[in-house]
């Protein structure tokens, strides 16, 4: 035998097998080894959850924090015994941004049903029994027992359906501080709701995870419900502001119903407009004063472009105009002669001039305010007014006797102040201001129309018309509404906007609201007094927004996300109308006859 024969394997036919390996078989092994090699490749990439996860989760036992931010969780265990609908209203119009949760558990009538038999036979067994023994039965008790065989009989009568409720709220904070006040002022309101709530102590990651939009309750605390009570925790009721008495200034965008309403029955009648040119700011406030004045409201407007001229010769009204030719005189010194318990008339006139002088003249020195103020109260004198009431019955001065007090004075800061005011008694400005008052204010619709005025003189006319007019309101108390258009004129000026301000927080107690308009927004928001006088007007208007102020203006007014892309994006003539504590998406409507008499809009005049 060769050592190199190699033995043959000796095989059996009737166990031998013939294994054929397939294309299918070999594509389906390259695909898991191509899996595999993918799923490798995957766990070195950058997936959409690596974005958008938090760098840090930490988990206290009262709060948690996510990044920078800190946030905590109350759930509520305790519910009032009535309410009304919409009671849940002060909870999401709340001024900070809160999470809130609400989860609807259905249950099934039948099984309630049986409970609710052995509950009312318990109670009804206890009301028994405290009844043989001739003690007073528990109040709790039998109101317990009322209600649930009120339940029972609707449960059975198919009227009503049985539901579990659970409110998680999730509040959030920049820091631990914050977290807390504002977790204070939560439970405050709550509390004011009658609402019992609870921290989710131990429970925050649970408590937070309930309120993301998962529709996961994994906090699982409920409270039985039935369907009348359930409907009145619906969060997004909208505001009507239709009440049986004011005037017409829209249609409500989101119910289509009319927002008529009446100013002078908020705290105060004050208004405040905002909105970038051509939104449609002049046009509402002409239809409020068309329509005011049908209700025997008095309507006076400072009007710097004469737009208000068209309405005011159609009603019958009367144009006031003032510029350097027009023989229409105001005198800046004088007095109101009304006697005020409390208030020295002659001091705020001085006040209020000097405001004047630092609109007229620009920036005063300290000494030069107190050289300007011993001039004023000189000038005053001379005429025979003092502070005493009856002497304010005098002819008051004018501009060029206070020139002469302060030439007389012989300082040399008091002839720079009269060189200051020297064009206006001698130069080319004689006689604008240098004149007695020969204006009155008699008609229901005046007027004011500086249109003519240049530009530099404006907020000196404003001003001073804005001080006649405050003066003559202080005399004779009536329903007043005065507009002041392009208030940025007086705003630019610390002195003038605070006599706005003055007027806005003073006007209630005449019977005046202050209606104040403006495009110049982020200029306006800007100021401490711009803001207060928005603070101090019941009554706001927000039409179309530039994208450089809606986000200040958003700040301003804590409007959510929708109602700040709603400024931004809305049609001419629409907005947002805030009324008190109320405020709904109007827009302005108007006749044809109205829109043809209000409208400055050079396509319509045209056409």
């Amino acid at each position: 035998m060769s050592l190199f024969k190699r033995n043959k394997k000796q095989i059996n036919p009737a166990t031998a097998t013939n294994k054929v390996v397939t294309k299918k078989d070999k594509q389906s092994s390259q695909d898991v080894v191509l899996s595999r090699q993918r799923q490798k490749f995957a766990a070195g990439t950058l997936s959409l959850k690596d974005i958008i996860a938090p760098s840090i989760i930490e988990v206290d036992f009262d709060s948690l924090r996510v990044n920078n931010s800190h946030y905590r969780t109350l759930f509520v265990i305790g519910y009032p015994r009535y309410v009304s609908s919409n009671w849940l209203e002060p909870l999401i119009s709340f001024d900070h941004s809160l999470t809130i949760s609400m989860f609807i558990y259905p249950q099934d009538s039948g099984a309630i049903l049986k409970d609710l038999k052995h509950k009312i036979a318990q109670m009804e067994a206890t009301v028994n029994n405290d009844l043989r023994r001739g003690r007073v039965v528990d109040p709790s008790v039998q109101i317990s027992l009322d209600d649930a065989m009120s339940l029972q009989s609707e449960l059975a009568k198919g009227a009503e359906r049985f539901f579990q409720f659970g409110l998680y709220i999730t509040i959030p904070g920049k820091s631990v501080e914050e977290l807390n006040q504002v977790t204070k002022q939560v439970e405050s309101s709550l509390g004011a709701l009658l609402i019992i709530s609870k921290h989710a102590t131990l429970q925050m990651e649970e408590g937070f995870k309930s309120t993301l939009p998962l529709f996961k309750d994994e906090l699982d605390i409920k409270r039985n419900m039935d369907t009348t009570s359930l409907a009145t925790t619906f969060p997004f009721s909208t505001a009507s502001l239709t009440a049986n008495r004011g005037i017409l200034y829209g249609i409500n965008e989101h119910d289509g119903s009319l927002v008529i309403f009446d100013r002078f029955s908020l705290e105060n009648a004050n208004s405040v407009v905002l909105a970038k040119s051509g939104a449609g700011k002049s046009f509402l406030i002409k239809l409020e004063a068309v329509r005011s004045l049908m209700f025997g409201t008095e309507v006076i407007a400072i009007d710097p472009e004469g737009e208000y001229v068209a309405l005011a010769q159609t009603y019958g009204g009367k144009v006031v105009e003032f510029s350097m030719n027009s023989p229409v005189k105001i005198n800046p010194f004088d007095l109101s002669q009304i006697v005020t318990e409390g208030e020295n008339e002659l001091s705020l006139k001085i006040l209020s001039i000097h405001a004047l002088m630092r609109v007229i003249m620009g920036d005063i020195s300290p000494e030069e305010d107190a050289i300007l103020d011993r001039a004023l109260v000189e000038t005053y004198r001379q005429k025979g007014i003092t502070s005493d009431p009856d002497t304010q019955r005098n002819e008051p001065p004018l501009m060029e006797d206070l020139y002469k007090v302060l030439i007389g004075m012989e300082e040399d800061k008091a002839r720079l102040l009269a060189d200051r005011l020297e064009k206006f008694i001698k130069g080319s400005l004689t006689g604008i201001f240098n004149q007695q008052s020969n204006l009155n204010i008699d008609n229901p619709l005046t007027v004011f129309n500086i249109r003519d005025l240049q530009s530099e003189l404006r907020p000196i006319a404003m001003f001073m018309i804005l001080d006649y007019v405050w003066t003559k309101i202080k005399k004779e108390l009536k329903k007043r509404i005065l507009i002041i258009d392009e208030a940025w004129h007086l705003m630019q000026y610390k002195d003038s906007a605070a006599y706005i301000y003055g007027i806005a927080k003073r006007s209630r107690k005449y019977y005046l609201g202050l209606t104040t308009i403006t495009q110049d927004v982020e200029d306006f928001l800007a100021t401490d007094h711009g803001k207060a006088i928005i603070t101090n007007s019941s009554m706001q208007i927000l039409l179309k927004q530039s994208p450089a102020a809606v986000d200040k203006i958003s700040e301003v007014f804590y409007l959510s996300g929708g109602e700040k892309n709603f400024l931004l994006s809305t049609d001419v003539g629409e907005g947002l109308f805030f009324a008190g504590q109320s405020h709904v998406a109007m827009k302005i409507v108007a006749s044809p006859d109205e829109y043809e008499l209000v409208t400055t809009s050079p396509k319509d005049i045209l056409g």
